[in-house]
Order: C-alpha cells, then structure tokens, then sequence
C-alpha cells in the first residue's frame, strides 16, 4: 500500500526548521554530541550488565532491554536530525518519513511496556519475595522481554498500515522529523478508520499499561507504610529511579498529545522545537544515568570497571 502514498508525493518538506545560518554547524556539534554521550552511556551499561554474571538478574535483565530500546529509539531520531541540520532543503522521501514513524512510535510503546513488566517486577520482589524466584526466572524474563517487543512492533504494524493506505494533498510537515497525526492531517481520502483505530491504539497503549503500574506501586506503597525499615529501603532504593523514569515519559507523552491535538502554530517556535525533542532525548539520556547512580550494584561495577581500565593503561605506560 506504499504506492498510494508515493504515487502521488516524492517528498515531504519539513516546516518546522529555522533558517540560522552558520549556527548550524555549532548546533550539529551538539547534536552530534549528545548523541554520542547517549549512545555511550547506554551501551556501557548494556556491556556492564552482560558481562557481569552478578547482574544476571530479572530486574538488570529488564533494564538492559531498557536501555536497547533507548538506543532504538535515539537512532531513529538523531542521524536524521545531524542530515537536517546541515541541510539547506529539509526533505525527506516518503518511504524514509514511515519507516522513521514506526522506529519512534514502536520506542515509545516498548518505553511503557518495559515499565509494565518492571513494575510487576518490583511487585514480586517486595511484595512477594517467598514466590519470586520461582514467578519471575529468567525464562519467564526473557519471554516478558520477547512478547514487549513484538507486541509492540505487531500493534503500530496496524496503525502504519492505515496511514500508507491514505491519498495525500499536501506534502508539508510542520515538523522536525516525521509523525504519524500530521500525515493523516494530509489525507484528502476517508480517515474515519484511522481516527477510531487510533483511539483504540490509545487506550490499548497508554490506558491499558496505566492499570498494573498503578496497581503495582499501590501495593508496594502498603507494604512500605506497614513494613519494616529495612524493605522501605528497598523499595525506595530499587524504586525511586523508575518512578522518576515514568514521571519524566509521562511529561513526553503529554507534550506530544499536546502537540498533535492542540494548534501551537501562535506560540514560539524555539517552544514546539522543544517540546518535539523532549521526548526522544531526555529519555534516552536520563534513563542510563538514573539506574546507573542509583543501582548500587550497577555503581560499584562500573567503578570496578574503571578502576581496573585506570590501573591496565597504567601498568602498560610503565612498561613501555
């Protein structure tokens, strides 16, 4: 069903670029290094939990899928976004602007999902520490990780497929990169599908996961008022990172709703430019730095790491 769109467009212009001059270069270099401390960070704590077998745990195993999707997630935004900076025509084919759509959205529903199984995570293990080793092994934890994945590749699969099937009537995104809602602003053919289909992907997405992440933390939140001392600092140890890991999604994803349901066209443009990266770069970056400073198991590894990385190069300089 591609050819329905491309038939007709060969490109779309994206509107929301300023025109800045040689501040580009200055704003490419931050991009470019933003992205690499991103990716750094999370593909050290990936590398940090695969090779420390102490860290081969349901929840470590759980934030090492965290942190994949946020190099998923940041490599679908930022190599487009260095293209475009340097850019002078902001273009980008039709074939490119879907694939780049379902790489962010797909982000995001993995983003949430994860929450939901770290969630019930931390659910068995505060609140039924007896039962966890046998309700959450590493089977069952590599099948949670599995069925997030795909279910979120298969859901927005649906969403991508009603957005191809569209006749266009206009080919300007007011926007930095490409998003699903403003696409079907362009259709000039019946939308009422992906309309009620969209608000189903909603509920089903956003709605649906709220349900056990609310249910888990009411759960963990008695235990802590009734338990002893020492399992309140566990969980506020063990929770505090993914609760201001959820806090900081559910401030992206309010942005976003924001600013594909409201008109934002009389607000500054510096503002929507925010507020559209918001989302795909805080996460990404907050996330690794979160777990890795507040996990103390994840702290003193990487300090282990450190220090022997420190004492190899220096043992080598000595003997050369």
């Amino acid at each position: 069903m591609l050819n329905s769109t491309s038939s007709t467009l060969s490109y779309f212009i994206l509107g929301a670029y300023l025109h800045v001059g040689n501040l580009r270069y200055l704003y490419f270099m931050l991009t470019a290094l933003l992205y690499i401390v991103i990716v750094f960070v999370n593909l050290l704590l990936i590398v940090v939990i695969c090779m420390n077998r102490s860290l081969h745990e349901p929840m470590y195993m759980f934030l090492c899928s965290l942190f994949v999707n946020e190099l998923y997630g940041s490599s679908g935004l930022f190599p487009f976004l260095l293209t475009q900076i340097l850019s002078d025509i902001h273009t980008v084919s039709p074939s490119f602007c879907f694939l780049q759509i379902f790489c962010l959205y797909t982000y995001a529903s993995i983003e949430l999902c994860n929450f939901v199984v770290m969630s019930y995570d931390r659910y068995l293990a505060i609140c039924c520490p007896l039962q966890y080793n046998t309700s959450m092994s590493l089977n069952k934890v590599f099948v949670f990780i599995i069925a997030v994945w795909l279910y979120s590749f298969v859901k927005f699969l649906i969403t991508l497929s009603l957005a191809l099937r569209l006749t266009l009537c206009g080919n300007i995104l007011d926007s930095l990169y490409c998003r699903n809602s403003l696409i079907i602003k362009l259709a000039c053919s019946d939308t009422r599908v992906n309309n009620i289909y969209g608000l189903f992907a909603f509920v089903l997405s956003v709605i649906v996961p709220l349900f056990p992440i609310i249910f888990s933390y009411m759960k963990i939140l008695h235990i802590c008022f009734s338990g002893s001392k020492q399992t309140r600092q566990k969980a506020v140890s063990t929770c505090t990172p993914h609760l201001v890991s959820l806090l900081n999604f559910s401030f992206g994803c309010f942005f976003e709703i924001i600013q594909t349901r409201l008109d934002m066209n009389s607000d500054p443009s510096v503002l929507r430019i925010v507020l559209s990266l918001y989302f795909v770069i805080i996460q990404p970056l907050l996330n690794p730095i979160m777990y890795g400073l507040q996990m103390s198991k994840i702290r003193n590894t990487c300090k282990i790491l450190c220090c022997y990385k420190m004492l190899t190069i220096h043992r080598d300089l000595t003997l050369t």
